[in-house]
């Protein structure tokens, strides 16, 4: 299917009985893909790269978990299917991971906003993120949310230059609590890169 039209259908999807035989070898094939798609970016915050594969996993995850049959399927593909790169974009969960809740609960008040501060900087341009607008992220009170969608839309232009192993490619947050940069690792770009059409 092409890059701009990847959605997991219910014919995507194997039984529950048929999943928990294959579930180990499954999840041992995709956490290579896992690895290469996760990036630290400062001491408390991971940026995953999405994929068709990492929700389709996901899916098939729920499923056998909750057990809900297929009733469940169309909630899990409407919570899920909005994660897929649709060709000319990335979308990625960021999640702050503070083991300690106290410190978990100041750092969050602290960070109100930050969704709306992530990019991606290809060479010398930034690609801001967009975050889902599914829910609000941010509360009345200031806080943030430990968990993030965005999805960082980059132009044509951007997606070669993307692709070209001269130009840098860094991921960034721009919020004055917690201003940090990473850049991609070579094969983190090109695993990246097979999300472009």
């Amino acid at each position: 299917m092409p890059a701009s039209a990847r959605q997991i259908t219910p014919a995507d999807l194997i039984p529950d009985a048929e999943y928990a035989k294959e579930r180990r070898e499954r999840r041992a094939a995709l956490l290579p893909v896992k690895r290469l798609r996760r990036v630290a970016l400062g001491p408390i915050c991971t940026v995953i790269f999405e994929s068709y594969d990492t929700m389709l996993f996901q899916v098939q995850e729920m499923l056998l978990t909750e057990k809900g049959g297929a009733e469940q399927v169309p909630d899990e593909l409407a919570a899920y299917n909005p994660l897929i790169p649709q060709g000319a974009e990335l979308v990625a969960t960021v999640m702050f991971e503070i083991v300690d809740e106290v410190r978990r609960e100041q750092t969050l008040a602290r960070l109100g906003g930050i969704e709306d501060t992530f990019f991606i900087q290809v060479g010398d341009e930034k690609a801001p993120g967009v975050p889902e607008g599914d829910v609000e992220r941010t509360r009345e009170d200031g806080k943030t949310s430990s968990v993030h969608f965005l999805r960082f839309p980059l132009t044509p232009e951007q997606i070669a230059r993307f692709r070209d192993p001269a130009t840098q490619i860094l991921i960034g947050c721009g919020h004055e609590g917690y201003s940090h940069l990473a850049g991609l690792a070579p094969a983190t770009r090109a695993e990246l890169a097979k999300d472009f059409a």
